[in-house]
This record gives C-alpha cells, structure tokens and sequence, in this order.
C-alpha cells in the first residue's frame, strides 16, 4: 500500500455535528479483550451552509504498538502513554521472509526491529513480550497513523513473556459525538448505525454522507 486512505464525511443536518473515527478491532491470538480508541475527532458544520467537509486520512502502513497502561483500559479515558511503534510486514503464508515478528521491552519502553518469525497466522504480525512485573500494565496491538499522529488503534492488555498475535481490518468507522483521540471507546456499542469505510476490497477513498434524516450513505472509490 502506498496510497493514504482518505475518509471524507459530509454533514447535510441542518446543525453543526461533531464526529469521530475509530478503527475495527483485529483478530487477536494470545491476549484477551480487544479494545478500540478513537484516532480523530472534530466538528463539522452543516454542508448546506458552509460546503465544509471532514477528511480523516490515514497512512497506509501496518504498525505494531505498545504503551503504559495506568490503569485498565475504561471508556472514555485514555488507554495510556506513552506509546512506542514499529512499521511492521504481514505473514503471507508463503515462501517469503516477511518481517513479521517484533519484540518489546519495558524499561525502557519500545520494540525491536521487525523480524522473521514462522508460525504466525497469514494476514497477521506477532509481538512478544518481556517478563515484567504483574502490577504493571502495558497494552500492545495495532497502532496507526491518522492525521499524521500516532495511535494505538485497538489493543490487548499484554502478559508478561507471552506472544500476541495481531491481524488488522481495514475498516474504519464515523459517529457522532464525541471521542477524543487515543481515549477508549466501546467498540460494540459505538458500531451501531455508524458510518463505515471499508477498505478490505483495496479502495483507498471513501465518501461518507450524513443524511437529513439520520441515516448515512457511502461511496468507495
């Protein structure tokens, strides 16, 4: 992927909306509850009267991602800081030598050049991490790069000395309110009658419209 994924939101409500974005959750292997941040959250006025539209462009790499975690990750507060990633390959399943696999530390805090690691589910990354005290907390997952920020998009809370297996979605979803960037959002309930770019088919723009009436209408290009 070289291309930035560009989301454009439309507000044809008659007021003034605020809006954020958030990514789908990936598939994890080894750790427990996924949980999603919010990666870019602004205003938008109505188009009738001001022909404003909203862009959330992200960048089009895989990152792997590892932060301090003060606490357990609650909705609505930021999951921690600060946070440390790593531009990392996908598995392919085949007879390459993707650089797959990527190893933390946490004192200091951070992630090794990406390697080779075999074993790892085609379409996924690995992080292992170190042994640490169980009183601490660090989350590890998928981090993007959105408006030219650093997030951890969605994440497991890590075990010490354990491998996590992470594989991104590329779909990314608009909703109302209010959601500031790397604060936890619930994915789940967030979800409903939201507006989705769903970029798995290899489309790198999407146009999203809030309607009048409350509904939303996509176009992929």
């Amino acid at each position: 992927m070289t291309t930035p994924l560009n989301i454009y939101v439309m507000n044809k409500q008659s007021k003034m909306q605020s809006f954020y974005f958030f990514q789908q959750p990936a598939i994890y292997t080894g750790g427990g509850t996924a949980y999603s941040n919010s990666l870019y959250s602004s205003d938008l006025l109505s188009y009738d009267q001001s022909g404003a539209v909203l862009v959330c462009q992200v960048k089009p790499q895989y990152f792997a991602g590892i932060e301090k975690a003060g606490a357990p990750p609650q909705v609505g507060q930021r999951s921690g800081w600060p946070t440390v990633s790593r531009a990392i390959d996908l598995a392919d399943g085949g007879s390459g030598a993707p650089k797959n696999w990527t190893t933390a530390t946490v004192s200091p805090l951070g992630l090794s050049d990406p390697a080779n690691a075999p074993g790892v589910q085609p379409g996924a990354f690995r992080i292992t991490t170190p042994s640490f005290n169980s009183y601490e907390s660090y989350n590890a997952g998928s981090a993007i790069v959105a408006m030219h920020r650093t997030v951890l998009s969605n994440f497991v809370q890590a075990n010490p000395m354990s491998n996590i297996d992470c594989q991104p979605i590329l779909k990314f979803y608009v909703q109302t309110g209010y959601g500031n960037v790397d604060t936890v959002i619930d994915f789940s309930e967030s979800s409903v009658n939201a507006g989705l770019a769903d970029f798995t088919g290899g489309h790198t723009q999407c146009d999203i419209t809030l309607n009048a009436d409350g509904t939303w209408s996509t176009r992929l290009q």
